[in-house]
């Protein structure tokens, strides 16, 4: 790790207004993660951290603040320049997974690479690797259907990392998953963030999972302080 930030969030604030009716999602959210750090972000359903997470990895814009990812300010691009964010800087995996169900899982891990026009040899060699990372080696060419929730999530952390980005955010990865799987997938990450040198965001509210983080933040009603791990 260097003592330079990777991600700095400084003032935060984001509402959502339906109707006359305002939710504040987000209330003056400052903090700053370090490279190489997986950070923890526990909070019960509804407490913000889909929307914390969304203003960090560039897929929505805050009502007031700013957001710094390895040295862009993201909260003052335009939409060409968040794409190319999103497509080189910062990696997502969601609860949901999201494989493209006629894909195999290489091909669903290699389709970064396709967007990105990586040659074939590379790209090949690459989604190897990082089945194999993921222990998926012996099912490169089953499709999503044919997996487990686990086995799913693994093929979906493997794409996220196709492009080697400098920060990977993870929301709820462990939602749809048993407890025992769960952990599994957060002790995976936790491997990949140290064998890829990335710097990790996850979104939890399972405690048995927290222990496995380096940081943790804790997000309330729109409020982020710094948490405990026990």
């Amino acid at each position: 790790m260097t003592d330079s930030p990777l991600v700095i969030v400084e003032g935060l604030r984001k509402v959502y207004r339906t109707g006359p009716k305002e939710v504040v999602a987000l209330r003056d959210v400052s903090f700053s993660v370090l490279p190489g750090e997986l950070v923890a972000i526990r909070g019960r359903s509804g407490s913000g951290k889909t929307t914390l997470l969304n203003q960090i990895g560039g897929l929505d814009k805050p009502d007031a603040g700013r957001v710094v990812v390895d040295g862009r300010e993201i909260t003052s691009m335009s939409e060409d320049e968040l794409l190319a964010v999103r497509r080189d800087v910062v990696g997502f995996v969601f609860q949901s997974f999201g494989l493209i169900p006629v894909l195999s899982a290489a091909e669903n891990v290699g389709v970064p690479m396709r967007l990105l026009r990586t040659p074939v040899e590379e790209r090949d060699a690459r989604v190897r690797m990082l089945l194999a990372l993921v222990g998926l080696e012996q099912h490169v060419n089953q499709r999503p259907y044919e997996l487990s929730g686990g086995q799913r999530q693994r093929v979906a952390i493997a794409r996220s990392l196709a492009n080697r980005p400098r920060l990977l955010v993870a929301d709820e990865p462990t939602g749809q998953l048993d407890s025992q799987t769960g952990r599994q997938i957060m002790e995976l990450l936790r491997a990949v963030v140290r064998s890829e040198g990335v710097t990790a965001l996850v979104a939890t509210h399972d405690p048995s999972l927290i222990t496995l983080a380096d940081r943790v933040l804790e997000i309330s009603d729109g409020v982020v302080r710094e948490g405990a791990r026990a």
